[in-house]
């Protein structure tokens, strides 16, 4: 499964997301993403282990 970081304009983490369409959501609804990375996949462990990436997003 992949997981991707949403980074805004100071490289500040702002969101994590499953699915592109995610991210896309989170621009419409206006969050300042500047640049998306996928996750590496220990990073990815990671968040699979202690909950949703969504769990992240406070507003979504």
């Amino acid at each position: 499964m992949d997981f991707f970081s949403c980074f805004d304009q100071e490289g500040e983490v702002i969101a994590r997301c499953q699915t592109p369409q995610e991210i896309e959501v989170l621009r419409r609804m206006g969050r300042p993403i500047a640049e998306v990375r996928a996750m590496k996949n220990e990073e990815a462990v990671v968040c699979s282990l202690t909950g949703s990436p969504s769990d992240f997003n406070e507003d979504y």
